[in-house]
């Protein structure tokens, strides 16, 4: 198995299942409903929708940076602002974390293996540890979505 390949598994794992560490981040997200997500049972927590909003807008840095861009989010951007509380707009925010999610895999596979020692735009690290991060990312924060989970329980 190429590097590549390696990295999109690892990529597949955190998000969809089959992760050694245990449920990825949307076996957590199955069965969240909008009022779940909102709610912020630790109040000094971030709430399931604003860590959803926050994973999907590093997936799309991530994604950017592949493609050579020099970025970061903005704190507003970073954990997002929930206007709409509503079941439509929290299944549009899951749908969202998906997609994105799909682009970053679709553009890694399409990554030349030689491209993972080149340095992130603007960072002091290579793609190769911006992208194995990107691993780790998406399974830290469905640890802390599913305390979310059982904090509300």
């Amino acid at each position: 198995m190429s590097e590549i390949d390696q990295i999109v598994h690892e990529l597949k794992c955190a998000f969809d299942g089959e992760a050694w560490h245990g449920p990825a981040l949307m076996e957590i997200l199955d069965g969240v409903d909008a009022k779940a997500a909102f709610d912020r049972p630790i109040a000094t927590a971030h709430t399931i929708w604003e860590l959803v909003l926050h994973v999907a807008g590093w997936e799309r840095v991530i994604t950017r940076r592949l493609h050579g861009e020099k970025l970061v989010l903005s704190d507003a951007e970073n954990f997002g602002q929930i206007r709409d509380t509503s079941e439509t707009a929290w299944k549009q925010a899951v749908t969202n974390l998906r997609q994105t999610h799909k682009q970053l895999i679709e553009d890694v596979s399409k990554l030349a293996e030689e491209k993972l020692s080149a340095r992130t735009p603007g960072k002091p690290y290579d793609l190769r540890f911006m992208l194995h991060g990107a691993a780790q990312h998406a399974a830290y924060h469905g640890g802390q979505i599913a305390l979310l989970k059982r904090a509300r329980a």
